[in-house]
């Protein structure tokens, strides 16, 4: 990680270093299976790994062009630069490219897969809702998804379950056509190993998918805890969550379903059912477990004062 004064949490790291090491553990026994039944992975990783590079070098554009946003300087947005400036100095860290995209959505998001190539942008809707303060609150979330590499380390995380998926679509097709090219006797076994190759493909998707989500949940509780602490103003970050979240369910359905493929990078996402089984698919913690770490937080505060 880059130097920075954004402050480490031990706890929710741990986490997600075990969730990483459980989606490597998924990936060697999903390997073994492939090799096992004769696969020929090469032509199916490195089709994956294109894929893989894409994401990694190429996620901070897929976004800007997604949300259409632009890149601003700081005499067409001095105040927002003004805050960026303030919090990276606070966080002795390099500024990255400050954007605004169009939106009513309030919301923002950081991009980029290290902080040379880091975006931060924020919606027209955040900036017409949130006073300074409750915005420079949702800069630092997002600018310590930039000093700890989270897009970097998330489109690493996603891998797996891109190449258990592809790997499911190469094996219909393969079926289809005959198999994988084997050329013995075994023809009859070629129905079972490709029902094997689906089946196993189709489950490491699910844990993979699972994992990750649980991953992407455990950076936005790190994401929230380093910038309450950094700023000092635990409250004010709670507030400009319940303000955004408030906002976000005004907005039209039509328009957040649009929005809804970017929600792993937004503040707040932008269809978030409350606590349910559902949660286990979400990219963020619920609100109210925000909140409650958030006062935590604010109590460590005041009994350390």
């Amino acid at each position: 990680m880059a130097r920075s004064r954004f402050p480490a949490d031990v706890g929710l790291t741990s986490r997600m270093v075990l969730t990483m090491f459980l989606i490597g553990l998924v990936y060697v026994a999903f390997v073994a299976v492939l090799i096992a039944v004769k696969v020929p992975l090469v032509w199916i990783i490195v089709i994956a790994g294109g894929f893989l590079f894409f994401q990694y070098f190429f996620s901070d554009r897929i976004a800007m062009f997604s949300m259409r946003a632009r890149e601003v300087s700081a005499q067409q947005e001095p105040v927002l630069h003004g805050i960026v400036d303030r919090l990276c100095a606070l966080a002795d860290m390099p500024k990255p490219k400050v954007a605004v995209a169009e939106s009513d959505i309030p919301n923002a998001f950081a991009t980029g897969r290290n902080q040379k190539t880091a975006v931060l942008c924020v919606t027209t809707g955040i900036m017409r809702r949130l006073d300074e303060p409750e915005l420079e609150a949702v800069l630092s979330h997002e600018l310590s998804h930039v000093a700890h590499k989270d897009v970097a380390v998330m489109t690493i995380a996603s891998f797996l379950g891109l190449l258990a998926g592809f790997v499911v679509r190469s094996s219909l097709y393969a079926g289809a056509y005959g198999g994988f090219g084997r050329r013995d006797d075994s023809r009859d076994n070629t129905g079972a190993i490709i029902l094997l190759v689906v089946l196993a493909s189709a489950v490491v998707y699910a844990l993979s998918f699972l994992l990750t989500r649980a991953l992407s949940r455990y950076r936005e509780l790190s994401a929230d805890r380093s910038a309450a602490i950094l700023t000092g103003r635990p409250s004010t970050l709670a507030s400009a969550l319940v303000k955004v979240s408030g906002e976000v369910a005004r907005i039209p359905t039509r328009d957040l379903r649009a929005a809804e493929p970017l929600n792993a990078f937004f503040f707040v996402p932008a269809l978030s059912p409350g606590f349910s089984f559902s949660s286990l698919f979400s990219t963020h913690p619920t609100l109210q477990r925000r909140l409650d770490q958030l006062a935590n937080i604010e109590r460590e505060m005041g009994r350390a004062a």
